[in-house]
């Protein structure tokens, strides 16, 4: 990876006078949009839609930082549960994102993957993110995973079904199941554990956000709220992930040694 990135939007003066560590893996949790919104006396899919240019906003930055992996959570198995309209908006809006940002992203070298249970997407949706995964996959500058009708529990649950039917049918000894091997069948199987998990808005909780994936990463909360999260404000993050020492279990000796 660490290709230069030939078309980029972002303030790359201020971008490149970062010298902190950069996480390898970054997940975000989107979350303000209908607050941003609310506040400014708008309805709550404006705000969705200012959030959509914050999303080119750290997609491009983390691409000029040299990310791996960025992953962001777009929508929750829970957020169903939301009003018809609502739903309906942020579904078209992900629509119109995907074709509006496809010359981008791929132009980037930026590789597009989507995880979650995709059977509750229209049939449109689903072939517009299908058409993008198989345009974007040979791009190997950076993998953009945008979570969608995600749930950590749900991705959990999915998993230890696929293993139990393989033990069941005698494909699989159940003694052999381990965590490299229950990783292997979640959606980001064969991908390194977040590092970094970004909040906005003020909120102190997960979300149900890979659960499994983020039991040792780096936790940071900001007020903030998505529509207004900038290169400034993910350096912020990043400059705080450079200050934290990562023990896993260990030790501040045994690290430091």
């Amino acid at each position: 990876m660490n290709q230069p990135a030939p078309d980029l939007t972002v303030n790359e003066s201020l971008l490149e006078q970062y010298d902190g560590a950069v996480p390898r893996h970054v997940a975000c949790i989107m979350d303000g949009n209908g607050r941003w919104a609310q506040g400014r006396g708008l309805k709550r899919l404006r705000g969705h839609r200012a959030g959509a240019k914050s999303v080119r906003c750290v997609v491009e930055s983390c691409r000029y930082l040299n990310v791996d992996v960025l992953t962001l959570y777009a929508f929750s198995s829970q957020n169903w549960q939301r009003p018809r309209g609502e739903v309906s908006g942020l579904m078209k809006l992900f629509d119109i994102y995907i074709k509006k940002e496809r010359r981008r992203l791929v132009k980037n070298g930026i590789r597009l993957r989507v995880i979650g249970d995709r059977s509750r997407l229209s049939d449109k949706l689903q072939g517009a993110i299908a058409a993008l995964e198989a345009e974007s996959a040979s791009n190997d500058a950076m993998l953009l995973q945008v979570a969608v009708s995600y749930g950590g529990r749900e991705e959990i649950l999915r998993a230890c079904r696929r293993l139990a039917t393989a033990a069941a049918a005698k494909e699989l000894d159940p003694d052999a199941i381990d965590e490299r091997m229950f990783s292997r069948h979640l959606y980001t199987g064969g991908l390194p554990d977040p590092e970094l998990v970004i909040r906005t808005s003020g909120e102190y909780r997960i979300s149900n956000f890979l659960l499994w994936q983020i039991a040792y990463s780096e936790l940071y909360f900001t007020e903030t709220l998505w529509p207004d999260f900038n290169e400034a404000e993910l350096l912020k993050a990043f400059a705080d992930f450079s200050r934290r020492q990562r023990r896993f279990g260990k030790t501040a000796e045994q690290v430091t040694s």
